[in-house]
């Protein structure tokens, strides 16, 4: 969750939003959404401790079908996604070649990831420590530098910021727009879930370790934001292309900027990492179920990875890089995804009560219902066409594909 978005999205949501207190409302909007799918995810991964997160609970819970549509989502948004973190780590560390860039991060990641889970978390524990000490770095930058004033948090989003909100949203629903992207700087809780057959005590850890690492996140994002506001103000963070960077050069430490530059690089190069173990895992998951073919099934009897899965990953995702741009695949990450929740939800509304958590599990699992279709469908009209269409295109496939199974079998 700490990777690329935390150093890119407050500038599009501000200018979606229209002025810092919206964009407060909609880190709490996404916030919210997120929460409630993570309570979902957790209880589910709880009952179903194997590889594959929403894609086994919608089989188990909703039926085949729906369980199909979850993976393909989450399988082609993801894939985006990665070719999106990719550009991002080609964009900041060497601008003028970053497709090649993005190339060789890929190849990378996905040879640390086929050395094993433990490998991944091991080199992700260390990415994750330089993201927070650099995150760390420009908010006490923003506190301290000079330029800190509160009232900033006020000030609308000037006109000449506006077409940067136009990731080209729906009039009258800034807010939710907002929302929206910010919520795919959340999204990567369900990494945790996707990895159930490799973590001790699944039953016990996930649902204790996804909403703690939510909510560590959603705070980090709060002080960011505020921060943000009030150094830079709406206008000139809705309008900027490296907001935490220009934070620090704002504050008087323009030589720090690189730093900041560097730690983007670390941190979304940690969501890559993620991002690559998590699709290969659901990809190894339909494959089991023949939802995709059978031979990405394949684990490799040394390391204990789905290599073959990985690799066929690594290879759309370089595709993908050398013919798309970082903007489409966000967007188009957002609304598969949101859709993914969604199957998450709707599946945790089949669980009965739960007398080990307090919380108004059912209320919560039909607010991330609710609040992940509302937030897909407001995404910008491009991201919700294209997402909508691929996620249809995938599920007439496997309903004819079936039907030929069917008729083949039938005596």
């Amino acid at each position: 969750m700490l990777g690329a978005g935390v150093f890119v999205v407050f500038a599009p949501a501000t200018a979606a939003a229209g002025g810092g207190p919206a964009l407060l409302g909609a880190l709490a909007v996404a916030g919210l959404v997120a929460y409630c799918n993570a309570t979902s995810s957790a209880r589910l991964a709880a009952r179903y401790p194997e590889s594959g997160g929403t894609y086994v609970y919608g089989r188990e819970r909703l039926g085949p079908f729906a369980g199909f549509v979850a993976g393909w989502g989450f399988v082609v948004g993801k894939t985006a996604s990665c070719a999106a973190m990719a550009l991002t780590i080609g964009a900041y560390l060497w601008p003028g070649y970053a497709r090649p860039v993005a190339v060789a991060a890929v190849l990378a990641v996905t040879a640390v990831n086929l050395r094993g889970v433990q490998k991944t978390a091991q080199v992700t524990q260390w990415l994750v420590a330089v993201t927070l000490t650099v995150l760390l770095l420009v908010v006490l930058v923003g506190l301290f530098g000079g330029e800190f004033r509160a009232a900033r948090l006020g000030d609308p989003v000037a006109t000449s910021a506006q077409p940067a909100a136009a990731l080209d949203g729906p009039a009258g629903v800034g807010l939710l727009t907002a929302a929206g992207l910010l919520f795919f700087a959340f999204a990567g809780y369900a990494r945790i879930a996707t990895l159930g057959e490799e973590v001790r005590d699944p039953a016990r850890t996930i649902p204790r370790a996804v909403p703690v690492a939510l909510g560590l996140v959603l705070l980090t994002y709060l002080g960011l934001a505020v921060v943000a506001l009030s150094v830079l103000g709406p206008a000139r963070l809705a309008g900027s292309t490296a907001p935490l960077a220009e934070v620090v050069e704002a504050g008087g430490f323009s030589g720090l900027a690189w730093l900041v530059r560097a730690g983007a690089t670390v941190a979304v190069l940690g969501v890559l990492l993620a991002l690559v173990a998590g699709v290969g895992r659901s990809t190894l998951a339909m494959a089991r179920r023949r939802d995709l073919p059978g031979g990405l099934a394949a684990v490799h009897p040394r390391f204990r990875v789905p290599h073959r899965a990985e690799l066929a990953v690594a290879v759309i995702v370089i595709v993908v890089v050398a013919l798309g741009d970082i903007r489409s695949a966000i967007g188009f990450s957002s609304c598969t995804v949101l859709v993914y929740y969604a199957i998450t939800n709707a599946a945790a509304l089949t669980l009965g009560p739960d007398p080990e958590r307090r919380l108004p599990v059912r209320a919560m699992a039909w607010t991330g219902l609710a609040g992940c279709l509302l937030l897909a469908v407001t995404l910008p009209l491009g991201s919700v066409l294209a997402g909508f269409a691929v996620l249809a295109a995938g599920a007439l496939g496997h309903a004819i594909r079936h039907a030929v199974h069917r008729r083949r079998i039938r005596p």
